[in-house]
């Protein structure tokens, strides 16, 4: 679990960044995903990261 960093959306794609410690996770996920989720710079958001995806959670 960390902390959102950045919420980029274009077009129909969003780009989130946690920080978890002193690592950073990024995960492209769709924009309609993001919007549903209400996801924003601050919160907390776990990352679940399955073969070569990373799916973002909002805790």
């Amino acid at each position: 679990m960390g902390k959102i960093i950045e919420v980029k959306i274009d077009g129909l794609l969003a780009k989130v960044v946690l920080s978890i410690g002193d690592q950073r996770i990024t995960s492209i996920i769709t924009a309609d995903a993001a919007r549903e989720m209400g996801l924003r710079k601050g919160q907390t958001a776990a990352a679940l990261m399955k073969a070569t995806e990373v799916m973002i959670t909002r805790v």
